[in-house]
C-alpha cells in the first residue's frame, strides 16, 4: 500500500475505526496529516468529533486540516441522498487536500464488516461482477488500511490501548440501507452460517478474480464492437447480435454509459427496435440508428451561434481552421474536401453567421434550381440524429450558404464571372 518515503493523509472522523487507524499511523512513525469533515448533521456532536480529532493532531503534532460542509443542502441541490452527498463531500476534498499539501496517499478506515455490508448492499440493489467484490484495498491513491480487519477486532484493540473516540449515535438506527443490513440482515445470516463474515470475504476474494477474467474479455468485445465518431462511441449492432441473449455481457459493455442493471432490457430493446429508438441515462443518449447504436455524450449538447463581421473573423471560431480570400486564376482548382466550403466572395454579405440548423431551413443545393429543406437532404444523406444535431450552417443576408461539411447552396457557387473566392476550412 505504502512505498518507502511517502506520506498519508489520513481521513479521520472521530469514530472508533478511524481513530484506531490514526493510532496505527502514529505508532509506525510514518509521515503523516489528519483531514476531518464536519458534515454538520449532528449539531453540537459533530463539533464534539472534530474537536476530538483536532487535539489528536495537535498532541501528536501531525498537520491537520478540517473543513465543513452543508451537506443536507448540497444533498437537496444535487438530488441525492444525504449519505451520498457526504461521501461526494468527504472525497472530493480529500483529494483537492492531498494535491495542495503534497501527500502520496489517502487512507479511509473502511473495515472487513463495512466491505461484507457494501458487498450485500450492491447485491440487494442490483449490481455487475465489480459490485460483488466489495471495497478495494488500493484504489488508485485511496488506500484501506484496516480492510482485513473485523469490526469486533479493532473494537478490542481500541480497549486495550485505551484509545479515545466517539460513537456516532445514528449507527444504532435502521432508517439507513447499511444499517438495516448491519443490524437486521447479517444476525439472521449468522444464525444460518456462523462463518458467514469469512464466507462473504473469501466469496468476494473470488469475484475479484473472476471480475479480472471479465475485464480481459469485455476489453477486447470493446475492440471489436466499438468505433469513434467525432465525440460519439458507436456501436456496430451486427456485431452485438450474438451477445444480446447474455445480459451480463451487454451490462458490462455499457455500464461507463449509466447503464444500470435494471435498464438492460430496456437497451436491448432499443438495438432490437428501429431507427431512433433510445435510451437517456444521466450522462449519455443511446439512439438506434441502423445498423449502429451510437453513444452520444448529453452534456454536448449546446446551441452554436457566431457572429463574423470580416474575413479574419472566423478564425476567432474554434470549429474553424482557415478562412482567406483569394484571386482566381488559371491554376486556381476548387478544393473537393467536404469540410472546405468555396464561394463567390462578392456574393457573401457580412455580418455572416455560424450556427445550428433550424426547423424549417432551406437552401438550394448545388446544381439545382429549387429550395430544397435541410431535413429532406438529412434524410436523403442518411444523417443520424447525432449528426443532424451538430450540423451546422452558414448564413449570409439571411440565406443558408453552406451545410458545413456538406453541400454549399447553388446561389453562392463560383461562375465564370467569380473573381475572388472566400475558402473556409473546418475541422472534420
Amino acid at each position: 500500500m505504502i512505498s518507502q518515503g511517502e506520506s498519508i493523509l489520513l481521513g479521520v472522523s472521530g469514530g472508533i475505526d478511524s481513530m484506531v487507524m490514526a493510532d496505527l499511523f502514529i505508532k509506525s512513525g510514518l509521515e503523516t496529516g489528519i483531514a476531518h469533515c464536519n458534515f454538520c448533521l449532528r449539531a453540537k456532536e459533530s463539533d464534539m468529533d472534530e474537536e476530538l480529532v483536532k487535539q489528536l493532531a495537535l498532541n501528536n503534532k501531525i498537520p491537520y486540516y478540517s473543513k465543513r460542509f452543508y451537506t443536507k443542502a448540497h444533498a437537496v441541490k444535487n438530488g441525492i441522498s444525504v449519505q451520498m452527498a457526504a461521501r461526494n463531500l468527504r472525497y472530493e476534498w480529500f483529494e483537492r487536500t492531498g494535491r495542495e499539501y503534497g501527500f502520496d496517499k489517502i487512507a479511509v478506515a473502511h473495515n472487513l464488516n463495512d466491505n461484507i455490508e457494501t458487498l450485500l448492499i450492491n447485491l440487494t440493489r442490483g449490481t455487475g461482477i465489480t459490485g460483488l467484490t466489495g471495497m478495494k484495498p488500493v484504489n488508485g491513491n485511496i488506500i484501506r488500511p484496516l480492510l482485513f480487519a473485523a469490526r469486533n477486532a479493532i473494537a478490542k484493540y481500541a480497549d486495550t490501548c485505551g484509545i479515545t473516540y466517539r460513537e456516532d449515535k445514528s449507527n444504532a438506527e435502521t432508517k439507513y440501507s447499511r444499517n438495516k443490513i448491519r443490524h437486521l440482515v447479517i444476525p439472521v445470516l449468522r444464525e444460518i452460517n456462523p462463518s458467514i463474515d469469512t464466507t462473504l470475504t473469501e466469496t468476494a476474494e473470488r469475484f475479484t478474480g473472476i471480475e479480472e477474467i471479465v475485464s480481459l474479455f469485455t476489453e477486447d468485445l470493446r475492440e471489436k464492437v466499438i468505433t469513434q465518431n467525432h465525440n460519439d462511441i458507436v456501436f456496430n449492432i451486427s456485431l452485438l447480435q450474438r451477445y444480446l441473449h447474455n445480459h451480463a455481457i451487454i451490462f458490462e459493455l455499457f455500464k461507463q454509459f449509466g447503464i444500470t442493471s435494471a435498464m438492460v432490457k430496456d437497451l436491448v430493446t432499443v438495438i432490437n427496435g428501429n431507427t431512433g429508438s433510445r435510451i437517456i441515462t444521466d450522462k449519455y443518449r443511446i439512439i438506434k440508428n441502423r445498423d449502429e447504436l451510437i453513444v452520444s455524450d448529453e452534456g454536448q449538447k449546446k446551441g452554436i451561434f457566431h457572429k463574423v463581421n470580416e474575413t479574419s473573423g472566423f478564425l476567432k471560431i474554434r470549429e474553424i481552421i482557415s478562412a482567406k480570400k483569394v484571386s482566381i486564376d488559371e491554376s486556381f482548382r476548387i478544393p473537393e474536401d467536404p469540410f472546405t466550403g468555396c464561394f463567390d466572395s462578392e456574393k457573401i454579405d457580412f455580418p455572416v453567421i455560424i450556427r445550428n440548423w433550424r426547423a424549417g431551413d432551406y437552401f438550394y443545393p448545388l446544381g439545382m434550381k429549387q429550395k430544397k429543406k435541410l431535413s429532406d437532404y438529412f434524410i436523403d444523406n442518411k444523417y443520424s440524429l447525432p449528426e443532424k444535431e451538430k450540423t451546422l450552417v452558414m448564413e449570409s443576408g439571411g440565406n443558408i450558404v453552406w451545410i458545413i461539411g456538406g453541400r454549399i447552396d447553388n446561389r453562392f457557387r463560383i461562375t465564370e464571372s467569380t473573381k475572388t473566392v472566400l475558402i473556409i476550412k473546418v475541422k472534420s
